[in-house]
């Protein structure tokens, strides 16, 4: 059966109210984390958000979380180089992974990135999602494809997040949500439901939170 990757639902009363009390609740960093014995304990749900660089994950991280500051821009596309984690209260890890896509990175500073990369998401237990942030004005590029296979060889539940929905008009986010849709067919690891998001209008944030909230 061909899946068709539908926009996903605002949430039902319950569901937003427990995604904004999780989110509203202490959001704290952990540590930043270079090589797989660095990570913290294994003992709580686990999600994590990957994207290309310049995506607007930091963005979306704090708008989440109402924290201007949580999840630092840097004007250096690619310069986080480490899995960034944050503690959601004692029930949750939030992990920032590092951009993909930088192409200004030294070849062996890639090469350790992607070399841990796929260590974390083959080896971590309690990763219950990765949500892949996609530029809603460009949709899923080749480098995407590359994050997405990753997550299929790893078994990684993924859930397509398409950012930045203020900048296109109406017919250029059609356009995008149908290519993402057709891309996502070949995935099998992929949660069949696309989020769209806002950062600057709040858009798909509380849908994004509730979806989140639900996890554990």
């Amino acid at each position: 059966m061909q899946l068709t990757f539908p926009l996903a639902d605002e949430p039902e009363d319950a569901a937003r109210e427990k995604g904004r009390l999780l989110f509203a609740g202490p959001v704290d960093f952990v540590k930043g984390v270079v090589a797989m014995p660095g990570l913290p304990p294994a003992d709580r749900v686990e999600f994590c958000f990957a994207g290309r660089s310049n995506v607007g994950k930091s963005s979306l991280i704090n708008a989440l979380t109402g924290r201007k500051n949580l999840a630092r821009a840097s004007n250096t596309p690619g310069r986080t180089q480490e899995i960034n984690y944050f503690a959601l209260g004692d029930s949750y890890y939030m992990v920032d992974l590092p951009g993909y896509g930088y192409a200004e990175a030294p070849v062996a500073i890639v090469a350790k990135w992607q070399a841990l990369l796929k260590q974390y998401l083959a080896g971590r237990a309690t990763l219950r999602r990765v949500f892949v942030l996609v530029d809603m004005r460009h949709g899923v590029k080749s480098v995407d494809q590359e994050i997405l296979t990753l997550l299929d060889k790893s078994a990684v539940t993924f859930q397509v997040v398409l950012t930045k929905a203020d900048k296109v008009n109406k017919a250029t986010r059609d356009e995008t949500i149908a290519q993402v849709q057709g891309a996502l067919g070949k995935h099998p690891a992929a949660y069949p439901e696309i989020i769209i998001t806002s950062s600057e209008k709040g858009e798909g944030l509380e849908t994004l939170r509730a979806i989140i909230a639900g996890l554990g």
